[in-house]
């Protein structure tokens, strides 16, 4: 087991809490105008000059007490957030229902183990001399197969991030599990999850609903159309063009 340089921590910290927190600000952005670059650039630049105040004046150091570290896929997933509200784009793609799912379920598995309903170790297999370099290896090659096939390349840029730099500066803590996963991680891919669930059931009601189907009985009938009028001609008529 490896721990990281205990600077390199501290300056990590800052960043990645500066790009969490720029992230938050502008997703909660609800100006009369749209973020511009510029808006997004001067909040993230805020942000690194707040984070980068010294000792307890740092938000970092209150947020490092409570969270610690951010893992590195969740700078890198706001990395992702930033990079679509700098390109003006609505939608996110920064947490897809794939993603949340995973974070969801291994979130789940190791905090059952970690509080004790579980044995098996689970979160201390992240310092391992074997399993984590071995998930590592698998999931970087994954990730660049992705990003070769242009397939969801920002959050396997995201994840690989998060992997290389556990493997070469072994941060946020020397778990692998650190890197991938942490509390507000976590807590975002359940978000993401009950909103896909709240967005698929209110589609759902919307298509049942009375006002979405054609009720036979009130449908038009086939329009009436005049009957053509027949020419008529007299007697009289015939007899005289006779």
């Amino acid at each position: 087991m490896t721990l990281p340089d205990l600077a390199s921590q501290i300056v990590y910290g800052r960043i990645g809490w500066a790009i969490v927190a720029a992230t938050v600000a502008c997703t909660l952005w609800r100006g009369a105008a749209p973020l511009s670059r510029i808006g997004v650039a001067a909040i993230l630049g805020g942000a690194l000059a707040l984070m980068a105040l010294p000792g307890n004046l740092s938000p970092a150091w209150y947020l490092g007490l409570a969270f610690q570290y951010p893992s590195g896929l969740l700078v890198g997933c706001c990395l992702v957030r930033l990079t679509e509200r700098w390109n003006g784009a609505r939608r996110s793609a920064a947490m897809p229902p794939s993603l949340a799912g995973v974070l969801a379920v291994a979130g789940t598995l190791l905090y059952v183990d970690a509080v004790g309903f579980l044995t098996s170790g689970y979160y201390y297999a992240g310092f391992g001399s074997v399993l984590a370099p071995l998930v590592a290896v698998i999931l970087a090659g994954a990730c660049a197969l992705a990003i070769v096939r242009h397939h969801a390349r920002g959050i396997a840029a995201a994840v690989l991030g998060a992997v290389v730099l556990f493997s070469v500066l072994r941060l946020p803590s020397g778990n692998l599990w650190d890197a991938l996963l942490d509390p507000l991680l976590f807590g975002w891919a359940i978000a993401a999850l009950l909103a896909g669930a709240l967005r698929r059931r209110r589609r759902r009601v919307a298509d049942r609903s009375p006002s979405s189907h054609s009720d036979p009985d009130s449908a038009p009938g086939p329009a009436l159309q005049p009957i053509a009028a027949e020419h008529f001609t007299s007697l009289k008529e015939q007899v005289g063009g006779q």
